[in-house]
């Protein structure tokens, strides 16, 4: 993981799902917590969870109960939780309830420069990303609506649903909405930007060094 909160994230969910179902294979752990789409709404990478099983045995906040195996397929360790993992998960799980992490996404970077690309190109794109988004909010009101989620999931599965689908339909009106302003021509430059004497000097500075 790249960021403090993913770090967070994955050593929380790692010893959330070991507290939950210990003892526990770390297949296991990797199977539940795929099983819940931790690698898309938590940037939980597959390979990380074995890593952070390993970590946290090391640090004292696992601890491993036992190794088993099954014909020629590779032994399997269990793991507990231990006390100091019991205290760090808490503290893991309330900071990250009473803090808000607003989610990384690349676009952003993207979008910081969006006058390098033409106009019709650009309203394309945004146009392109409101279709993708509401073919995952479809997918996602139909998962909720199945057998899958309504009988078979705790009840705050759903609403985690409900969540995901209110930000991907936020995001769609906003993709819209910045389509239209810049297909009629909306400039990217403010008025008191481009009259303002420090904007000046930057563009005569940038003349400068590109000559």
């Amino acid at each position: 993981m790249c960021n403090a909160w993913g770090v967070s994230a994955t050593r929380m969910m790692i010893l959330g799902v070991v507290r939950l179902a210990q003892p526990v294979h770390g297949y296991d752990v990797r199977r539940e917590l795929l099983s819940w789409g931790a690698d898309r709404w938590a940037n939980v990478q597959p390979g990380s969870i074995y890593h952070g099983l390993r970590k946290l045995t090391e640090e004292g906040l696992l601890r491993e109960v036992g190794t088993d195996q099954v014909g020629g397929r590779p032994a399997r360790t269990s793991y507990e939780i231990t006390d100091r993992g019991e205290a760090e998960f808490e503290t893991l799980l309330r900071d990250l309830w009473w803090n808000v992490s607003p989610p990384t996404d690349p676009f952003f970077a993207a979008f910081s420069f969006l006058p390098a690309l033409p106009r019709s190109e650009a309203s394309a794109a945004l146009r392109n990303r409101a279709s993708v988004l509401r073919a995952s909010v479809s997918g996602m009101r139909s998962s909720l609506e199945s057998r899958w989620i309504s009988e078979l999931k705790p009840t705050h599965v759903a609403w985690m649903f409900e969540l995901s689908i209110a930000r991907m339909e936020g995001e769609i009106a906003w993709c819209e909405r910045i389509a239209e302003l810049i297909d009629s021509g909306v400039s990217y430059l403010p008025d008191s930007l481009r009259e303002s004497p420090e904007f000046r000097e930057y563009l005569e500075g940038s003349s400068n060094t590109q000559s």
